[in-house]
């Protein structure tokens, strides 16, 4: 006779034998996998892939990012259609991070607390930015990373929370490289420019878009050698750091987004740190 005990455990074990065994996962998602990083997905070419039901770009050999938000705490879930018919899904909760508080002072004033026509400037160079980042285009090269636009050493971090002359503001979306004026900015990674112009806060601003909504800006510069349009390609020179808009010194702000959503650069570079002049 047959107990029930021995009744499951034989259901059991011929579900884990081969012939029952669950067909492996066909699609990979790497990266940090954190609060305000770029994620990189891979899948057979010729899938189709969403992100919470959000359809993504997918490059002809299937590889594929999304971001994660600076404070993100919900799982996003990928969806792979796969080109036989075939699919799965998977739910990707990133690692919460802890940021730092960071105090500035020596900031212009007038950046700080600008006044009302200088308001209405700030806003209208927002919006053009927001408008440029909801752009998703094809491209890739960004996926093998990206390389540190520039050396120095690093002076500001990400997701730090700034207080600017005694005044709290918003978290410090970008890492900063301090260097001398003039340090060459190269292009971390193949791309077409989207904006070239000096803006009240960024001063010195370019805006690359790097394909599937990845896009890189930089602020600061005291010269600028692209224009909107134009491609450029990983390594080429495309401006010179300097200090203008806000800032106490000469640094580059380095930003990264996936559309809206603002990510950390350093958690996608090549290697840890930029070189040190």
């Amino acid at each position: 006779m047959t107990t029930r005990r021995g009744f499951v455990a034989g259901l059991a074990a011929i579900a884990a034998s081969p012939a029952f065994a669950q067909p492996p996962v066909r699609f990979s998602v790497t990266g940090a996998m954190e609060q305000g990083a770029l994620a990189l997905g891979a899948a057979p070419p010729g899938s189709i892939v969403a992100l919470d039901g959000r359809p993504l770009h997918v490059t002809p050999e299937g590889r594929f990012a999304f971001g994660f938000g600076y404070d993100q705490t919900t799982a996003n879930l990928v969806t792979v259609r796969y080109p036989d018919g075939g699919g799965d899904s998977r739910s990707f909760k990133p690692a919460a991070r802890s940021y730092d508080e960071q105090r500035v002072n020596g900031l212009p004033q007038a950046t700080v607390t600008p006044d009302p026509a200088e308001t209405a400037r700030i806003n209208r160079e927002a919006e053009e930015i927001f408008l440029a980042r909801l752009d998703d285009t094809a491209g890739g090269d960004f996926l093998t990373g990206f390389d540190w636009p520039a050396p120095g050493i690093l002076s500001g971090v990400f997701g730090s929370r700034r207080i600017n002359n005694g005044v709290p503001g918003t978290p410090h979306y970008g890492v900063d490289m301090a260097a001398p004026t003039g340090t060459p900015i190269h292009a971390p990674a193949d791309a077409i420019v989207r904006i070239s112009a000096d803006h009240f806060l960024n001063g010195g601003f370019t805006l690359l878009d790097h394909g599937q909504g990845v896009t890189t800006s930089y602020l600061h510069q005291s010269r600028r050698l692209v224009r909107a349009g134009e491609t450029v390609r990983r390594g080429q020179v495309m401006g010179h750091i300097g200090a203008t808009g806000r800032a106490t010194g000469p640094h580059l702000h380095w930003a990264m987004n996936w559309f809206q959503v603002r990510l950390d650069p350093s958690r996608s570079t090549r290697t840890p740190a930029p070189k040190r002049l």
